[in-house]
């Protein structure tokens, strides 16, 4: 996973040109869109594929389970191959997707194979509070482009705030611990019901929880720590007109 520091250098761009506007909403619709899909294709779909298999063809719960991760599994694999570089998370996860069909194939467990999809959620987030902890929030890589929105004047800002206000360090790691707990939040959860109630119903209900605790660390998120660095950043960026 490349990740990025709050004080990396802003990339070099051009003064805005007339239509700059429109421009930037095509590159928020675009970053939406790149962000929800790896939730389609690694929860989506599988769902999907699950039900279709084990009630359209009459496969096995363990046997539909196994070919709906195919598709994820593929993406994983073929991220490594496309990128000539170990990404040690996706490398993490395939092997967890590997190990947990292993397992539940010479064990018969199905809810082992369904508890397996957690661990990728786990390790994410202490990854992230770990970051935190050791002073590199792990989801500022993702928080400094949205703040910034691509305006140098904007990346300049955040420099002078990541090094001078404590108020925007707070809110910077505040981002990535909301983010953090939230996946953490979500295996457990899945854990406790993979255990508790039926299969059929983890297979939807599992995506109905990642999909809620992705939601909340948005809005989560956005309240304690975009908005106020948003208005800091413009105000700091404004400064510099005057």
């Amino acid at each position: 996973m490349q990740t990025a520091t709050a004080t990396e250098a802003p990339p070099t761009t051009a003064p805005a040109a007339p239509g700059a506007g429109s421009g930037a909403g095509v590159t928020r619709r675009r970053a939406l869109t790149e962000s929800l899909a790896p939730l389609v294709v690694d929860a989506v779909i599988p769902m999907v594929a699950y039900y279709v298999l084990s009630d359209g063809f009459g496969m096995s719960t363990l046997a539909a389970l196994a070919w709906s991760s195919a598709l994820p599994a593929a993406r994983t694999v073929w991220g490594l191959v496309r990128d000539r570089r170990l990404n040690g998370l996706a490398a993490l996860i395939l092997v967890v997707n590997a190990v947990g069909l292993l397992l539940s194939s010479v064990t018969g467990d199905v809810r082992l194979m369904l508890a397996k999809e957690s661990v990728g959620s786990a390790v994410v987030g202490l990854v992230v509070l770990v970051s935190v902890a050791v002073g590199r929030p792990l989801m500022t890589v993702a928080l400094r482009p949205w703040v910034t929105k691509g305006e140098p004047a904007k990346h300049a800002a955040w420099d002078r705030l990541a090094r001078i206000s404590g108020r925007f360090r707070r809110a910077e790691r505040t981002f990535s611990v909301v983010w953090g707990t939230a996946l953490l939040a979500e295996a457990v959860a899945r854990v406790v019901g993979v255990y508790t109630l039926p299969v059929d119903t983890m297979v939807w209900l599992g995506n109905v929880i990642l999909a809620f605790a992705l939601l909340l660390a948005f809005l989560v998120g956005g309240a304690t720590a975009v908005d106020p660095m948003e208005k800091m950043v413009a105000a700091e960026a404004g400064g510099d007109k005057g």
